[in-house]
Order: structure tokens, then sequence, then C-alpha cells
């Protein structure tokens, strides 16, 4: 009977904190861009590739214009997937300094998969219309791609 009591007492309790809760404000949360833009900055820096690659993204999602010249290092100097998502994040930026480094990691990049990428990005962020893409014929996948 005791332990009955307890729980009874410990789920009304529970349900009284979430009721209260849920009186709350429902307004949408505020936030410092400033001070958003300067932790992912911060993050861009990590020795964690997986941070590093989360900030490059969401720096291109927030369109950081102080983003760019680390992004464009990134581009420039890091693994594969980074460079993927530098690419990413300078097209969705829109910077024009950006957007040539992107269109030269389109033609010149030493991975065929970033070139691929990266002329995609800049298809369809920055310049639409200025790569053409076909189907690759040496390529027994219906779905790869080849930049023209």
């Amino acid at each position: 009977m005791k332990t009955l009591t307890r729980i009874f007492a410990l789920v009304a309790m529970l349900a009284a904190v979430t009721v209260s809760g849920m009186a709350g404000n429902n307004e949408a949360p505020s936030y410092d861009k400033n001070a958003a833009e300067q932790n992912l900055l911060i993050g861009l820096a990590s020795d964690n590739l997986g941070l590093r690659e989360s900030c490059a993204f969401m720096l291109g999602e927030i369109g950081s214009q102080k983003a760019v010249v680390p992004l464009m290092a990134m581009l420039h100097n890091g693994i594969e997937s980074s460079r993927v998502v530098a690419a990413l994040a300078l097209s969705r930026i829109g910077d024009a300094r950006g957007a040539y480094a992107v269109k030269q990691a389109a033609k010149f990049d030493p991975s065929e998969r970033v070139q691929r990428l990266a002329a995609w990005y800049y298809n369809q962020y920055a310049v639409p219309g200025s790569f053409e893409f076909i189907a690759s014929e040496d390529s027994g996948s219906s779905d790869a791609m080849a930049v023209r």
C-alpha cells in the first residue's frame, strides 16, 4: 500500500510539472545570431571533423559572410567530405569570392566526387544553368552523372 501511494504521488507531481510547463509562453525562442555565428566560426577551427563539417554546413545555412574565407580554406585543404560541405556552404552563402572558389573546385579538384558536387551546388545556388550534367556512360549506375 505504501508503494502504491508513493507511485501515485510521483505520477501526480509529474503531471503537475508537465501541465505547468505547458501553460508557459508559446513564443518562438530567440537567439543572438552574432553569438551563434561566432560559436560556429570557432567550431570551424576544431580538430573534430564532425564538428567542423557541421559548423561549415550551418554557417552556409545562416549565410555567414564572415565564414567565406575559412570555408574557402576548407575547400582547398580539407579532406574530401570537408571539401564537399565547404562547397555547399559557400554556394549557399552566395558571396562572389566563394562562388568563384566553388566554380574552380568543380573544374580542378582532384576528386571527381567533389568536382561533381561542387558543380551541382554552383548550378543550384550560385549561377543556375552554368554546368551541364550528362549521364555517365562508363558507369553501371543509372544515377552517375558527369559534368560538361
